[in-house]
């Protein structure tokens, strides 16, 4: 019981501070003139509690490995969600384990801590970077676009964390894949990095 305080406590705080960033700038999302969207085949009339409902995290157990998993809650996932601006996802972070290099295209971040510290990261459009660690019941907040980073460097526990999202479909793009898996020639790489082409050959056996 202990532990789902903070957590309803992260979720009120994410749905409020979600609801007021739409309310104030363009969602990134298009406004919708009805109530909510239905998905094509199914009828107004037919719908219940249950189609505003997300059984998603349910089954999300405590994971161990050599990096950070993200279990996202999006409209791909819970049709619900489409054209209301929002998503959510829970984020787990093994000992000294990392959610690398990545951005969202399409919304911006607002990171709540649950469990035990985390550091931080982004990088704005004029290259400065902005660090932070975090420790539980803390919030960060990773704006639209911009490149950013969490890591866990604790060697024993796991951290926990929830972020809410201010698109019903955020975006993932990660940059090591984006620019090393995507591709691109070699020669294009070595030539935008300033480096040799074995570093290239280094870089996409990641």
């Amino acid at each position: 019981m202990a532990m789902r305080l903070p957590i309803v406590c992260g979720v009120l705080l994410l749905v409020t501070a979600l609801s007021l960033h739409n309310a104030r700038v363009h969602a990134a999302d298009p406004d919708i003139v009805t109530d909510f969207l239905v998905p094509a085949g199914m009828n107004a009339s037919s719908l219940d509690g249950s189609f505003f409902t997300s059984t998603t995290l349910r089954q999300v157990k405590l994971v161990e490995g050599t990096a950070a998993t993200v279990t996202p809650v999006n409209s791909k996932v819970f049709p619900a969600l489409e054209g209301l601006g929002v998503s959510f996802a829970m984020l787990q972070y093994p000992p000294q384990t990392l959610n690398a290099l990545h951005l969202h295209p399409r919304g911006s971040e607002l990171l709540f801590v649950v469990q035990g510290v985390l550091d931080v990261g982004l990088i704005d459009s004029s290259n400065k970077l902005f660090t932070q660690t975090l420790h539980e019941g803390d919030l960060f907040v990773f704006p639209k676009g911009l490149v950013h980073f969490q890591i866990n460097w604790d060697q024993k526990q796991t951290v926990k964390a929830v972020a809410g999202f201010s698109s019903s479909n955020p975006g993932l793009i990660r940059l090591a894949a984006n620019l090393f898996k995507s591709g691109i020639s070699d020669a294009v790489l070595q030539k935008s990095f300033g480096v040799t082409a074995d570093t290239i050959k280094t870089l996409k056996g990641y």
